[in-house]
Formats: structure tokens, sequence, C-alpha cells
């Protein structure tokens, strides 16, 4: 499969530093896990889900990624306005994912621990929203650029002064590590991953599929 930058998107709606294609594995879906916890926002982590579970590689062959849960427990985890969500795994049987999707929630010391030993071997870690909290405080945004929600910037610099925060973009991406800012935005930057294994082409399909158009 070709793969290509979709360096319209990037320049649009991200700030990129280093990126690059990510190799897939044309054998199994890349498993993508979504780091929960109580008080977890639904559409930080529903709509990057929405995403990676409607990405198809094309005819005859399987989906491209296989999204699951993760908590430190398989107890259910209360989610914003009263959503309640059963993990799938907890942290101590959670297969190895090569993403992780880090929507905002609240994330006790298990998790970050977790979270620091599945990073120096996924392919990317991501958040949405405060989420970059969560990252900032596992050490992952360590003398990089980063973004969050809006009404937040000023505490991630302020509490993180290691990390350089960005204001403006919908998602800042690094090689191995990437962040988005608001709720919606976490569509954007999961659509960009989409980009980095599969290719613009394959990005756009999911898109159009969703009937999602980045207000960038």
């Amino acid at each position: 499969m070709e793969r290509r930058t979709f360096l319209a998107s990037a320049a649009a709606i991200g700030a990129g530093f280093a990126t690059r294609p990510v190799p897939w594995p044309q054998s199994e879906p890349i498993r993508v896990a979504f780091l929960i916890g109580d008080n977890v926002n639904v559409i930080d982590l529903a709509g990057a889900w929405e995403v990676f579970q409607d990405v198809m590689i094309g005819p005859g062959h399987d989906q491209g990624f296989s999204p699951f849960t993760v908590a430190t427990s398989r107890a259910p985890v209360t989610g914003t306005a009263g959503l309640t969500l059963v993990p799938n795994h907890d942290l101590a049987h959670a297969p190895a994912p090569r993403v992780v999707v880090v929507p905002a929630h609240h994330a006790p010391p298990e998790s970050l621990e977790w979270l620091k030993r599945v990073a120096h071997t996924a392919d990317l870690v991501m958040s949405v929203c405060t989420g970059a909290f969560v990252l900032a405080r596992a050490g992952l945004l360590d003398g990089l650029t980063a973004t969050t929600h809006h009404e937040f910037q000023d505490a991630l610099a302020r509490d993180f002064p290691k990390v350089t925060v960005e204001r403006g973009p919908r998602y800042v991406e690094h090689d191995r590590i990437a962040t988005a800012a608001g709720l919606t935005s976490g569509i954007d930057l999961a659509l960009r991953v989409v980009e980095r294994y599969y290719g613009a082409e394959q990005a756009r399909a999911t898109a159009d599929y969703l009937e999602y158009r980045s207000r960038a």
C-alpha cells in the first residue's frame, strides 16, 4: 500500500515534529488500548474509538485496528454525566498495545506506572483533552511540545514547566507521542494516526464514512 503524508491536514490542524509513517502488520489488527478511569470524558473516548473501530483496510481485509479499554480493575468505571463502562481488561492482563489513547480521566498511580511501561514498546501514545496531564504526570511530555483543552493550557504550562504548550492547533504530534486539544479534536488526531499507518486516502475514507469534517 502506498504510504503518503497528508500534508494539507497536518498544516491546517496539527503541529508535527519529525513524524513519519508507522509500519503496520498485515496479518492482524493493530491493538489500541484506551486507558480509562473514573470521570473519563465520554467524547474523548468515543470520538477516537469510533475512528479506530471504523477503519477498514479494503475488500477482503480484516479491520485495521482492534480497540479495547483498560483500567486498574474490571470494576465498572463511571464516566462523565454518569455513563457506566466496564473495562475489557485490567492493567495486569491487558494485551500489549501498539497505540495507547489517554482520554481525560482520574488516573491513579498504578495507571501512570502502566502507561510509562507500555510507552517503551508502543508505536504511539496519544492523549485527548486533559489526558495530556496524565501523560505529563507520567513524564512522557518532558522536553516536548504539547496541547490540551484551551481552558487548561495555562495550568499545563504552570504545573509542568518541562512541557512547551502549543496554543491553537487541534493536535501536536511527535514521532511517538501526540496530544490533542479539547474533546472533538481527538477525532482529528485519531484520523492522523490512521494516516500514519495506512495513508491519506484511508484517513479521508474513514472521515467520509464518519460524516466528519474538521472545523479547522
